[in-house]
Parts: structure tokens; sequence; C-alpha cells
């Protein structure tokens, strides 16, 4: 049998702990540098088993090690109280506890996605921190507004042509003004690289028969399927939706001991927060678009309010992905021309030429507004037919239980 080897990374060195027939012995450690960790690698059995924490490095210290070793597992430590919350942590301590848990069979490993994969969150998340600081400097000039009394600006886009020669009006002092020019060029180069990331999302989005599938659900645009699917990958790991919404911390936390009944609270939150945020931006747009999901909003916000009521879309939309990819099928209530014009969009992100009418060619009349309207229509005949199957099923569960408890009583 081999050894069980836990390695407690840091961004220089590795803490080692040995576990071998039943004791847990200490390692020198090793440096988190290539030469040194495959020299460490090549002193270990082909029936070794090795256990890290997962870290921004671990990916990188599997690679080197999974040649020589019969398996690695790369662990979650928030998720194992007997390191997370143990009142003694430290690096030895907690690489004993790696190998002793290993030697158990108590450690199950997290899924390690391929490059392709790997290197799409690196842009989703790269594309998120763009938005953000971009979002500051926006911020930044709407405080210098604030501050000196000025009005809102009287456009939707105070950084665009028209809100840039509105703020050159206003009369400033020299340092605030300096302050809005600054922030204005921190804008351009952050909308620069965040155009260079959405090139490269639009051509994985066009490329992906996954991400165009899941476009044809109304709200949904190529970041919160590239979000959706860089994250999740392979949707075969989820046996069904429930471990999928699990797995994304959309699903309730729940209470419940002894006799007493069960208390579900507020979402669990695990998981990657930005798909959770890219759901529900997501969510905001759907509900607005007739059909089921919009009839399942107005169901529950009358019962739970808005707030509940869009986290609950958006535990909806994650079940139907998982239908919609498992299936391999387009949603059945897309609107055709809304899905068409977003692919176009994509298209144009992904450095498409615009589409120019030919000189001295008649222009053919247009019917997108009439299919518009009449794909709407038949969106709204689906919503209509989703709640009165709904008012249905509500009705003769209560029909079923007052003949219940009628019967009861005789």
């Amino acid at each position: 049998m081999g050894r069980c080897i836990g390695l407690d990374v840091h961004r220089d060195f590795c803490e080692v702990a040995i576990w071998q027939d039943g004791a847990v012995g200490r390692a020198p450690r090793v440096a988190a540098r290539r030469e040194a960790l495959e020299q460490f690698a090549r002193a270990l059995g082909a029936e070794d088993r090795v256990a890290l924490e997962a870290t921004g490095n671990a990916l990188a210290i599997a690679r080197i090690i999974r040649p020589h070793v019969g398996e690695v597992v790369i662990v979650n430590t928030r998720r194992l109280a007997a390191i997370s919350q143990s009142k003694q942590k430290t690096d030895r301590h907690d690489a004993r506890t790696l190998a002793q848990l290993l030697a158990a069979g108590m450690l199950q490993g997290s899924w390690q996605p391929d490059e392709t994969t790997r290197a799409l969150r690196r842009r989703v998340a790269r594309r998120a921190k763009l938005v953000t600081h971009r979002a500051r400097a926006k911020n930044e000039i709407l405080a210098v507004l604030h501050r000196n009394l000025k009005a809102r600006p009287p456009m939707t886009d105070p950084f665009g042509v028209a809100g840039r020669t509105w703020l050159a009006e206003q009369s400033l002092p020299a340092d605030e003004r300096d302050t809005i020019a600054a922030a204005l060029r921190q804008v351009d180069f952050h909308s620069e690289e965040i155009t260079v990331i959405e090139r490269d999302l639009a051509a994985f989005v066009l490329g992906s028969a996954d991400a165009r599938r899941l476009m044809t659900v109304p709200g949904v645009g190529m970041i919160t399927v590239a979000a959706f699917l860089a994250h999740v990958g392979d949707i075969a790991r989820f046996g069904d939706p429930r471990r999928l919404v699990g797995y994304l911390g959309l699903n309730p936390k729940v209470r419940q001991s002894g006799n007493g009944p069960a208390h579900t609270g507020r979402i669990s939150k695990e998981g990657a927060a930005i798909v959770r945020h890219v759901l529900v931006e997501a969510a905001h747009t759907t509900v607005r678009s007739p059909g089921p999901l919009r009839g399942f909003y107005e169901r529950t916000r009358a019962r739970r309010g808005h707030q509940i009521a869009i986290v609950a879309v958006a535990r909806k939309m994650c079940t139907l992905f998982w239908h919609l990819l498992t299936r391999g099928e387009d949603y059945a209530y897309a609107l055709p021309t809304s899905t068409a014009k977003k692919l176009r969009g994509v298209e144009l992100k992904a450095g498409a030429t615009r589409r120019q009418g030919s000189p001295g060619q008649p222009r053919q009349p247009l019917n997108r507004d009439q299919r518009s309207a009449q794909e709407r229509q038949t969106a709204e005949h689906a919503q209509a037919a989703y709640q009165r199957t709904v008012a249905d099923y509500h009705l003769q569960q209560r029909q079923r239980a007052k003949n219940t408890k009628t019967a009861a009583r005789t």
C-alpha cells in the first residue's frame, strides 16, 4: 500500500506531511517552484496518493506531481471543518490533517476543468474586474458633480459624446476638472480592454452549440452563457438539476432538528458568485418578456415580493439550462427575432463586418416588427397557458385536501 501525502500549499513553499503504516511524519518543505517540485515528484512512488488544498497555484503543482503518483486530490479546505474550524491552525497541522483524511478515504476532490474551460474562466473573471474598475471611475465623476452641487446629467449616458460635451460645459474648479479628465481616460482604457476580451468571448459563443442554445432563452446574453459554461463545464457531471442549483449556490438553506418542521432560509451562495450575479441580472431582463418565466415571476412576486421572486427566476433558469443542455434542445418559447438579433450582436463583437445594402438595389421591405409582434403574442399565449395550468393544479390540490378532511370527519 502506498503512502498518503498532504501538502499545505503557499505561494513560496509547500508544507509536507506523510502518512505511512498508521503514523504521520513530517518531511522537509518543498519550494513552490517547478524545479523543486519536479525533484520532489520523482521521489514519490507510483502507488502514493497526494492531497493538496485548492489555491491559486494548486493546479500547476498537481500537473507536475500527477504523472509520478497514483492519485492527486485537490481539496476545498473551506468545506473541511477539521481544517477551517480547527483550534490549532498551523501549516504543519493542516498538512498532517490532509494526509490523515486522505488515508481514511474522507476527502472528495474538486472538479478540475480542462485548459479551454480554465482560459474561459480567466477571461470572464478579467472582464468582471474591468467592469468594476470602469464603474468606479464613472462613480468618481458623478461624485465630483454631486459635491459641486451640479444637477444630474440630462442624458441617459453621461459618458458618451453628448455627455462629455455636457461635462465640458460645467463650471468646476481646476482640480475637479482634472479629476474628471483622469477618470474619463480610465473609462476609455477599461472600455477598450473590455472590447478585446468580449471579442474572445464572442468567438467562443459562436463556436459553441451549447452557448447558442442557451441564448434562445429571452434575456440571456453572451456574458451570461459564457460565465455559466465557464464554471459549470460538462453538464453531464450533474445527475439532476438540483445538484446544479446547489453547485451554484442558488438553493435555500434548510434547518431541521428532531420532530420539528424544516425551516428554509436564504440561498447558500456556494460556488462562483459571478454566475449567480449574471443569472440574477438575466432574470431581471427575462421577466420583461412574455412567457412562462414571466408568469412564474408574477406568481412568486405576489406571494414573496420582488427580490425573492427574481432569485427564484434565476434558480428556475438554472434548472431550465440543465434541461436544455441535457436534451440538446432549444428553448420551446424562444423569440426567434430577438434571438437572431442577439446572435448578430455577438457576431459584430467577434469582428464581423456590418452588412451594407448594395448600391442601386431596391431595399426589400422588412416585416421585422410584424414578426416580433406575432412572436410576442405567441409567448403571451404560452404565459397564459402556464398560469392556467398552475391555477388548475392548485385548485385540484385544495379540492383534494378538502376531500381528505371530509373523509376524516366521517
